[in-house]
């Protein structure tokens, strides 16, 4: 219990430092070093397995450092820099000035911002379907849907939270988690996935975007927050209409390229986004009239917004993956699976319980995957005790996971789209917090209903 304490206290210093407006990737970082090099005091390995150890504990924390920016750098830093430079590029461009004069028009009928917010929210949903990872897709919708939201007077919290909320609910079938969650479970994948978890999962969205409408009106109202719906003719449109494609190029190659939908050709979101650069530079250069200095002069903006990216959002990754390991190494998480395996309740009361716990991990680590991964192995075993479902005790934990995520402050979606958003990482969560209650309410009574309790 020592380590779940000490867990929870830096935890809660962490939140207090950040709130004063101390620097989020400074905190999370020395929090995340003194969590390792006290893990390692303590007698617990200080790194994981895919890295190896320098032979001194004090240095394997700093060698973590370095794994981190590495593998952020190599992976999602990537996608995330190549998606903020091509949103620069598109402003810098004028495209996204055409995107909005021209779904403006359509859209001026809605005058409530908080209906074309939940729609943007159904929106991001689904494409949760063909964008795996969260932090991918809410930094992809940060790119192409923020901007329009923004300029149809939707508030730049409600936005960013529209954008980090859509991964808080599984609708793939085919995820990690879902696959990982139904073997756990001890049935088919369609009859787990399509008849037992999509029906919770659909009835949590419905709530969730239902809360969000009347939530974010809310704070919008009680904070005065600015809302910065512009006057359609007061937008000054210098670029040619068919410009307004080229922001959602990302999207529409997500659906083209990452599957199957063109057989033999599969691309991955990093080429995508590169591709779609490309694609754009050569509008732009056949649109100036072949004009190459103009062009590659447009590109710098792109790199700028690269660089701004590596600044503002991935170094706050890698400060909270310091963090998250940080936690992890100290023992906390294993503290809290000691907990779940010795309550003796019954079978709602330990589902909570699980749920809970689940919860609570997440918020701390800002993972969706780890808290699940760890807990997901222990809920076989306590059904077989007690002669329940292990579905019934899985499914709420599934979902727990990836709501929790969506309201830790030091997790990679939250941390992404506040960065992109220049706002605070607790404004988001502030945004988050009630739908993701809500949602995660919905769940519960949903697993209640929908899924028997015994085996």
């Amino acid at each position: 219990m020592t380590e779940l304490l000490i867990g929870l206290v830096i935890t809660v210093a962490v939140g207090y430092y950040i709130v004063k407006g101390y620097k989020a990737a400074g905190v999370l970082l020395v929090a995340g070093l003194l969590l390792l090099i006290l893990a390692g005091f303590l007698g617990h390995t200080v790194l994981p397995k895919a890295v190896a150890s320098t032979g001194n504990l004090l240095t394997d924390s700093l060698e973590y450092i370095k794994y981190m920016l590495q593998y952020r750098n190599g992976g999602l830093g990537l996608q995330i820099m190549l998606l903020c430079g091509f949103a620069t590029y598109m402003t810098h461009i004028g495209a996204n000035n055409v995107v909005v004069k021209q779904f403006s028009k359509p859209l001026s009928f809605i005058k409530s911002p908080y209906v074309l917010l939940v729609a943007a929210y159904i929106v991001a949903c689904l494409m949760s379907l063909a964008v795996s990872s969260a932090t991918g897709l809410g930094v992809l919708l940060m790119a192409t849907l923020f901007p329009m939201m923004t300029a149809m007077g939707i508030s730049r919290p409600a936005a960013a939270a529209v954008c980090a909320s859509p991964a808080a609910i599984i609708l793939s079938p085919t995820s990690g988690d879902v696959i990982v969650a139904a073997e756990k479970s001890g049935l088919p994948l369609h009859v787990f996935a399509v008849e037992t978890v999509l029906p919770v999962s659909i009835c949590a969205i419905i709530v969730m975007a239902v809360a969000a409408f009347f939530w974010n009106k809310y704070l919008d109202k009680k904070n005065n927050t600015p809302m910065e719906k512009l006057d359609i003719s007061e937008i000054e449109v210098k670029a040619p209409a068919y410009y307004a494609i080229l922001p959602f190029l990302p999207i529409v190659g997500v659906f083209l390229f990452n599957g199957e939908t063109i057989p033999g050709l599969t691309l991955d979101i990093y080429t995508i986004v590169v591709l779609s650069i490309a694609i754009g530079a050569v509008v732009d250069f056949l649109t100036s009239r072949f004009n190459g200095k103009e062009t590659l002069e447009n590109l710098e903006a792109c790199y700028a917004g690269m660089g701004d990216a590596f600044k503002g959002v991935v170094m706050l990754l890698v400060a909270a993956g310091v963090f998250a390991q940080g936690l992890m190494s100290i023992g906390a998480i294993d503290n809290l699976l000691a907990l779940a395996d010795k309550a003796g309740a019954g079978g709602v009361a330990l589902m909570l319980l699980l749920t809970a716990l689940t919860v609570a991990a997440a918020i701390a680590t800002g993972s969706g995957n780890a808290p699940f991964y760890a807990f997901v192995e222990l809920a076989p075993q306590l059904a077989v005790k007690l002669g329940l479902s292990p579905a019934f005790l899985i499914i709420p934990m599934l979902q727990a996971s990836n709501l929790g995520r969506t309201i830790s402050p030091v997790s990679g979606v939250i941390v992404a789209t506040s960065g992109m958003a220049q706002i605070s990482p607790f404004e988001v969560v502030k945004r988050t917090v009630v739908p993701v209650v809500c949602g995660l309410i919905t769940v519960i009574i949903g697993t209640v209903v929908l899924v028997p309790m015994y085996a």
